[in-house]
Parts: structure tokens; sequence; C-alpha cells
């Protein structure tokens, strides 16, 4: 059952038109005339209670513009939207109960006082029982390991530490939806990694829906089992992640490596395209032309192996060919 739901979501931006020439700064301070950005235009999709949904799209695209309107900060222009059955910009403050909000480059901590009362003090606004808030805590302290700076002042944390920070206090009340956007950015890999793993237990454990924008195809590669693209203020884009590498990619890789003293006689098969290294042979083809158990046995038959793998097109570089070919890179 769907726990958001968006229709036909259109936001505008007006600003003051810009006149060039002589004092055109201070003309353009005091003119009357206009000029409409559309950052968001005529969007759908519904999210299912539960799901982990990457929301993806270049800079401008209006990923972050969307999160807002779902977060309440900011008003549509036109359509529909319902989180978990409330209008966020006409109910604010019902909405903030549901939902908790982390944004990669802003904090709700702090900034003087240690993580531990930053906590205490949150579970105070959202009248938390003392027992849940504790084991809460307790938990988070364990998933994220917050232990070795649980008692040191925000404005001393790492940003690694400051984000992981960021992520328990959003989830102290313990929100049914969380909004992710860019919460990884500028981390270096052992914090992606803790966080990655509190996101994915989040997800399953406590069955809390997850809607994430990042430039990190790797997040979304690890983390969403579906993925809306959009461009422009459109969605270009609407599925799971296999499905959109089926769908852009026309090449599979097979790598083969051979067995001491063999040589390499090619497998005669139209449409393959070879690439003979020092320690293995890599073999591209079409997978809609042919099986990947058919070029296998062709292999075999002419030569000894000692390892063979089927390489995957990566995400990153099938999003950034879309971008490249829609000009949007």
């Amino acid at each position: 059952m769907g726990i958001i739901h968006v229709s036909e979501l259109v936001k505008d931006f007006r600003r003051p038109k810009r006149i060039k020439g002589a004092l055109g700064g201070l003309r353009t301070l005091v003119t009357r005339e206009s000029v409409i950005k559309r950052a968001v235009d005529g969007i759908d999709f519904t999210v299912d209670e539960g799901e982990f949904l990457g929301y993806l799209g270049p800079n401008g695209a209006g990923k972050s513009t969307t999160i807002k309107m779902m977060t309440g900060i900011l008003q549509p222009t036109s359509g529909k939207i319902e989180v978990a059955g409330i209008v966020p910009w006409r109910e604010r403050q019902r909405n903030a109960l549901n939902i908790g909000v982390v944004f990669g480059q802003k904090s709700q901590l702090w900034w003087d006082l240690p993580l531990r009362e930053s906590l205490q003090i949150i579970g105070k606004l959202y009248a938390i029982d003392p027992a849940r808030h504790r084991a809460n805590v307790d938990w988070f302290v364990e998933l994220l390991d917050l232990d070795p700076f649980f008692d040191t002042p925000v404005r001393q944390l790492s940003l690694g530490q400051r984000v992981r920070g960021d992520l328990a206090a959003a989830m102290l009340p313990e929100p049914r939806i969380l909004f992710l956007d860019e919460p990884t950015i500028g981390l270096d890999v052992v914090a992606k990694e803790r966080i990655r793993g509190f996101l994915s237990a989040l997800n399953r454990e406590a069955g809390t829906t997850v809607v994430l924008t990042t430039h990190d195809l790797d997040d979304v590669e690890r983390l969403c089992r579906r993925i809306i693209l959009i461009d422009g203020g459109k969605v270009t884009y609407d599925g799971d992640v296999e499905s959109l590498k089926s769908r852009f990619v026309q090449q599979r890789r097979l790598v083969v490596k051979l067995a001491a003293g063999v040589e390499w006689r090619g497998v005669g098969i139209p449409g393959v395209a070879e690439s003979i290294g020092d320690e293995a042979v890599e073999l591209a083809f079409d997978p809609a032309e042919i099986q990947v158990s058919e070029l296998i046995t062709a292999v075999l038959a002419d030569h000894q192996l000692t390892d063979v793998a089927i390489v995957e097109p990566e995400l990153e570089n099938v999003v950034h060919r879309i971008y490249a070919s829609a000009g949007m890179a």
C-alpha cells in the first residue's frame, strides 16, 4: 500500500528578470519583470510502505525540490502530495511526526552540546517514553558506533561522525519515513559503510520507508530496490536497477582465465568481441542475441580454464551514459 502519493506535481520559482548594461544590477533590484523557472514539471509516483527508493538525477534536475515539498518545507505550485495520508505543507507539524530528514550538509543537532544531550533534548521534544528512548539510543549507538564520540560536543565531530549523529536524531522518534538528501557526501569509505549498514538494518528490521537522493551510485546499488531518474523536473525512468541496466546497456562481458600453457583459439561466434590480455580473455556480447550458456559452452569446447566470471555493468556507468545521451552530463 502506498505511503507516499505524488500526482502531477509542479513547482515554479519566480525571480526578477536580470537586466544587463549600465546600472543593470540596480535596475534588476527594482524591476517588476520576472522570470519563472520550473524546477519540477508534472511528476507522478507512489512509494509503498517499507520501500527503499533511490531518487536520482543530475544537478538541477529537481531532486531536492521534490524532497522539500514532501517534507513540507516548500509548497507546490500545483499538483498533489500525500505523505502517510497528510498534505505536508498544510499540516507541517503532523507531517513532522511521521518523517525523519537528514540533509548531508545541514545538522539538526545542538552545536555546543555533546551528542548524548542533543538526543536527550530530541526525546523530550517528541515526548518519547523514557524506556523506549533508552532502547532506541542503545540500538543506534551499536549500529552507528556512536560510543567513541557520544559525549563529544557536536562542533568537535568530524563530518562522518556528525552525519551518524544526525541519523540517530532523525530516527529517534521512530518515524515511518526517512528522507535522505546526499547523506554520504564528503564522507570517507569507513563512514559510508557504517551508514549503509545502518540504513539497511533500519529498512529491514524496522520497516522504515527510505527515500534517498544521492550522487554516490554505490549507495544506490547497495541499498535501493527501486530507482526513479529525473531530468528537467520530469521522470525519465522508474523501476529496478537490473531493468535499468538491461534497458540501457546492450553488452555484457564474460571474463575467462586460461589454464597454464593453453593458447586462446577464439570462440567462432559472430557478434562476440574478443579482447586478449596477459592473464585473461574478455568477451563482450549482446545478451539479447547470444545466451551466456552458449558462449561458455563454446569456450570450454576448445579451452581448459581456471576461472570464468560474468561482469555486470556498474550502475554508475549506466547512469552516466544515460545522462550523456540526453545531454545531461
